[in-house]
């Protein structure tokens, strides 16, 4: 009989080895490039969260700026009888957009900012403000304010350029229906004042340009740079000083989350605030660019001792509160996470990656 051959089964490899390989390494990639850029990250995804979830205050702020109602019940009535509950979102898809960049943009420049001047401080007078600000027992002094506030202040003049053209659009989409509500004598300017009711960021961005071309986005563009660059300096000032007295004060770390908190909602009060007349003439300026032709829109002064300019100051003071202890307790808590990622640089190295 003819002999049978003896057939052994071949083991078979894995066929998803080499997918597996790269899925590691794309994944050590990831959390490389997270680590390197763990300050944008955080603030990227904690803006969505803050922002989304205290819009409502945001849009009834606005809303008392810029018209005349008789307590924030009254706008609110307003507000949910003639445009219902969407109201209170309306114009949303904006500020989460720039909100997110500019809070993005702004930390990174803080912190790039904090470091130049350290070095510069530490160079000239042999003293650390970062150094002194997480040691414990220390407070707040001189330099750790001037470090703090200088680089808010550089900042927010930076992110100006591109906060301005979205705080316009925003304001425009939650004003819209009270502008053309309004009576006013002259016919030419309602049609000019209903042609915004119900149009989207993007479509609010085409009408203005327009109608007055690019300029146009940057309308108020001076005011809201001297909002932002104050507002931001005392906002990171407020922060760092109020996270340093309640934790390093006391022995403790300056990212314990009762200190992150307290110090998030207290630095929005604070900075809003000192800054809310300047605010309330930067809408009621771009309201005015907004409802007139080609005319030259009316520039209200800056008047801090004016009732008037403080309309709407508690709601917004508690949105403010709200939204930066939100947003610094997310960003805060996304820093620690990751910074403890574990990232195998071996194999990177190895991949010549």
């Amino acid at each position: 009989m003819p002999e049978k051959n003896d057939r052994t089964p071949s083991v078979q490899q894995p066929s998803n080895t080499l997918e597996v390989s790269r899925a590691v390494l794309r994944s050590e990639q990831a959390k490389r490039w997270t680590k390197k850029y763990r300050t944008e990250v955080a603030a990227s995804s904690s803006s969505l969260l803050s922002t989304f979830a205290s819009y409502p205050l945001d849009s009834v702020k606005t809303r008392m700026q810029a018209y005349k109602f008789d307590s924030f019940t009254d706008c609110v009535r307003h507000t949910y009888k003639t445009e219902g509950f969407h109201g209170f979102w309306r114009g949303v898809l904006s500020p989460l957009a720039s909100i997110t960049l500019v809070r993005t943009v702004s930390f990174s420049i803080y912190q790039k900012s904090k470091y130049a001047l350290d070095g510069w401080i530490y160079r000239t007078t042999g003293n650390s403000p970062l150094k002194i600000a997480n040691t414990p027992g220390a407070l707040p002094c001189f330099s750790t304010i001037t470090c703090f506030g200088l680089s808010g202040a550089m900042a927010g003049a930076c992110i100006t350029a591109i906060a301005c053209p979205f705080e316009l659009t925003k304001l425009s989409s939650q004003i819209s229906v009270l502008m053309a509500e309004q009576k006013n004598q002259d016919p030419k300017n309602e049609t000019l004042r209903r042609s915004y009711q119900n149009l989207g960021t993007f479509r609010t961005a085409q009408n203005l340009v327009r109608r007055k071309g690019l300029a146009g986005l940057y309308s108020g563009f001076h005011l809201h740079l001297l909002r932002d660059t104050i507002g931001t300096g005392i906002y990171f000032v407020t922060y760092e000083s109020a996270k340093q007295l309640l934790a390093n004060a006391r022995g403790g770390t300056p990212t314990t989350p009762l200190a992150v908190v307290v110090a998030g909602g207290l630095c929005g009060l604070v900075s809003w605030a000192c800054i809310f007349p300047i605010d309330t003439a930067k809408a009621m300026y771009q309201r005015n660019c907004l409802v007139t032709g080609d005319g030259k829109a009316d520039v209200p002064k800056i008047q801090f001792n004016n009732r008037r300019m403080y309309r709407g100051l508690g709601v917004s003071m508690s949105r403010s509160c709200v939204v930066n202890a939100i947003f610094f307790s997310a960003f805060e808590f996304m820093k620690k996470r990751i910074n403890s990622l574990q990232v195998d640089e071996q194999l990177l190295c190895d991949s010549h990656l």
